[in-house]
C-alpha cells in the first residue's frame, strides 16, 4: 500500500441499485438511475464534490455519460477533474474539457502524440503517469506532489473502482442506495475487473455509518485492507 502521506485521501462514492448495479444495462448512462435519487441526495452528492480538492472518473465512464463533474445545486467551488485516459481516446468535444473547471487528462507515455497535441488544445492539463498505461499509484503521487491534491472524491465507474481498490488507494466508500432491482448478468456493478479466487483476497470494509437521507439510504465505510 503506498504511503498515505503521499497522496490524496481517496473516497469512492457511487450511486447503487438494491442488486448492485449502477446502470439499467452493459453501455447504459447511470445519469437515467440518478434521476431518481432524492434531491436531499443530490445535494449531499454536489456538497461532497464541493469539500474536495479534485474527483475522479474512468474514461469510458466519460464517454457513456458525458458528466460535467462540476458543483451545482450548492455554493462551493467545482473541484480539479481528473481523467485517466491511457491512450486519450476521449471525444474531443467531452464537457470535461470545458471551462467550467480545471481538468487533468493523465496518459501513457505511449500515447499517440497528436491526440495528446489535441487535447492540450483543450487548455487542459495532461501529465504523463506511466508508459503504456496510467499507474494509479504514480498518478495519486502527481496529483498530491503538482497539483495539491489533499482530498480526492472517485465516482466510477467500475473498472476504475476496480484498480483503485486493488492498488490500495481507496480509504472510505459511501453508497447511495437506490430502491430498485434492474438484474442483467453483464449490467455494470460497483467495482468490475478480475474475480477472486478465494475469500482471503476480500476486501474488507467496516461500517462506520448509515442514515437516510430523503428517500435514499446511504451507508459509509472504511477500507480495511487487512487492518482489521
Amino acid at each position: 500500500m503506498t504511503d498515505p502521506t503521499d497522496r490524496p485521501h481517496v473516497l469512492m462514492m457511487s450511486e447503487i441499485t438494491a442488486d448492485g448495479k449502477l446502470t439499467l444495462k452493459k453501455g447504459a448512462s447511470s445519469k437515467i438511475l440518478m434521476k431518481y435519487m432524492s434531491h436531499e441526495t443530490e445535494i449531499l452528492l454536489h456538497t461532497t464534490r464541493a469539500e474536495y480538492d479534485a474527483i475522479m472518473v474512468g474514461a469510458n465512464t466519460i464517454r457513456i455519460d458525458n458528466s460535467f463533474l462540476t458543483v451545482r445545486y450548492v455554493p462551493g467551488k467545482s473541484p480539479l477533474r481528473v481523467i485517466p485516459c491511457s491512450m486519450v481516446d476521449i471525444p474531443l468535444d467531452a464537457n470535461v474539457l470545458g471551462p467550467d473547471a480545471p481538468t487533468v487528462i493523465a496518459v501513457a507515455e505511449a500515447a499517440p502524440q497528436d491526440r495528446v497535441d489535441a487535447i492540450k488544445k483543450k487548455g487542459v492539463n495532461v501529465v504523463v503517469a506511466g508508459k503504456m498505461h496510467v499507474e494509479l499509484p504514480l498518478l495519486m503521487k502527481i496529483l498530491r506532489e503538482k497539483f495539491g491534491v489533499k482530498k480526492l472524491m472517485i465516482e466510477g465507474g467500475p473498472t476504475l473502482n476496480w484498480h483503485m481498490l486493488h492498488d490500495r488507494l481507496v480509504d472510505e466508500i459511501r453508497l447511495i442506495h437506490l430502491p430498485f432491482i434492474v438484474g442483467g448478468s453483464d449490467t455494470p456493478s460497483l467495482v468490475g475487473g478480475m474475480h477472486i479466487n478465494d475469500e482471503n483476497e476480500m476486501i474488507r470494509l467496516t461500517l462506520k455509518n448509515y442514515y437516510l437521507c430523503g428517500t435514499n439510504l446511504v451507508s459509509e465505510f472504511d477500507v480495511l485492507y487487512g487492518r482489521e
